[in-house]
């Protein structure tokens, strides 16, 4: 298996995706619904501007959120091996640790996790 194997699963990946979206074309029916183009919240029609304009802190609370998730996602392999490895998975992950604390405490420092 080498750089063949890579190529010729790309190619399959793109074919699959080509063929799927035109079946997906051809099989349904086209409308012009001016609805489909309005905004949608809750099956409550909107009233208003619709289009406003959010606090950066809430995307960057959810970025938090999602470097805290994928941190987990990373110590699940880690807890797997790490009687295997020994003292080098212990130094791995409290280097780990040390890193996202890092970034916890500048995120802090920034006022990221106050909650406006």
């Amino acid at each position: 298996m080498g750089p063949s194997s890579m190529i010729v699963l790309i190619i399959a990946a793109v074919a699959f995706s080509v063929i799927a979206i035109l079946i997906a074309k051809i099989v349904t029916r086209s409308t012009k619904n001016p609805q489909k183009g309005e905004p949608y919240e809750c099956g409550i029609p909107t009233s208003g501007k619709t289009w406003i304009q959010l606090n950066v802190g809430y995307y960057l609370f959810a970025l938090i959120f999602l470097i805290f998730d994928v941190e987990l996602i990373f110590l699940f392999p880690w807890a797997v091996v790490a009687k295997k490895s020994g003292w080098i998975a212990l130094i791995e992950i409290v280097i780990f640790f040390f890193i996202l604390f890092m970034g916890f405490l500048y995120a802090h420092k920034k006022g990221a996790l106050k909650w406006i």
